[in-house]
């Protein structure tokens, strides 16, 4: 009878009671669109009943079907725009969280502006710029006299998409992670002797790992299911996975598939996250224990 009462008070407290709504709309809104996914995958193609015998048609034809170039392309793409946008977002950053001072706040503004743009305007302002005899090819040849007509339609070109479109997805968790590293520590590893890569290496990289590690999952996740990028800038150079969804939901009409390759797709992208989360121990890095 004790044990009872304990469990009745416990969910009585205001902090259940409070969370009870929110726990609800998430299994509603994100558990329970991921479980019929799961279901649809496992029906026969081009059904739109789970009221049918399951079968594994549907993830023999990654194989048949070649989905799996789709998976490739989508996975170097995603990695190659996490490698430029480290490279590209860490000196910004450490700027933006030891040096600019109060100028930090203008380029936060600049950076985060074009956040309140539709991306597919955005990227139609690249086609603009990229096109043959647009901005870029007709500066190039009227004043140095060569053409760069072929840029647009090309990976290069979904590549410039993906880093520019998730720019600020890397820079403000990377500003975050380097102002979380005490000037104090750096001192004193010069004062010991350190040169400045040591310094970087030693002290400012691991400390910083933990901002590093949620912009790169952050840009990762985001740029594997990325659809907008490829279609505009690239044409049909290549077909990212996130293409061959939208063509299964929509054009094919076959739920089934659309629904595997969405499985599939996340369940890729959530086994590299935790495979990541696994081999670094953000606790140690913070300083938890």
């Amino acid at each position: 009878m004790a044990q009872r009462d304990d469990r009745v008070s416990w969910i009585r407290r205001p902090g259940v009671l409070c969370a009870g709504p929110v726990s609800l709309l998430l299994l509603a809104g994100f558990a329970g669109p991921l479980v019929i996914l799961l279901g649809y995958s496992f029906m026969p193609p081009r059904t739109f009943s789970l009221l049918q015998a399951p079968t594994l048609a549907n993830f023999a034809s990654v194989v048949t079907d070649s989905y799996y170039l789709s998976f490739f392309w989508s996975l170097f793409l995603a990695v190659v725009t996490v490698g430029l946008l480290f490279l590209i977002c860490y000196p910004i950053a450490y700027g933006m969280a030891k040096l600019f001072g109060w100028w930090a706040n203008l380029v936060t503004a600049l950076v985060a502006l074009p956040l309140l743009i539709s991306e597919n305007i955005r990227l139609f302002g690249w086609v603009l710029i990229l096109l043959k005899n647009g901005i870029l090819d007709g500066t190039l040849q009227h004043v140095l006299g060569f053409s760069a007509s072929g840029l647009l339609y090309t990976v290069p070109a979904i590549v410039l998409g993906l880093v520019y479109v998730y720019l600020p997805f890397m820079l403000f968790p990377l500003t975050i992670g380097i102002s979380m590293v005490p000037d104090s520590l750096k001192e004193a590893a010069f004062d010991l002797g350190a040169s400045r890569w040591q310094v970087f290496r030693e002290v400012e990289l691991p400390l910083s790992m933990p901002g590093i590690m949620i912009g790169g999952i952050l840009t990762f996740v985001l740029a594997l299911g990325s659809l907008a990028e490829s279609k505009i800038l690239g044409g049909q150079a290549v077909v990212m996975i996130a293409d061959d969804i939208e063509s299964a939901f929509t054009f094919a009409q076959n739920w089934p598939k659309g629904s595997m390759l969405s499985v599939l797709l996340i369940g890729l992208s959530g086994l590299i996250v935790f495979m990541l989360l696994r081999r670094i121990d953000l606790d140690r890095i913070i300083g938890r224990r």
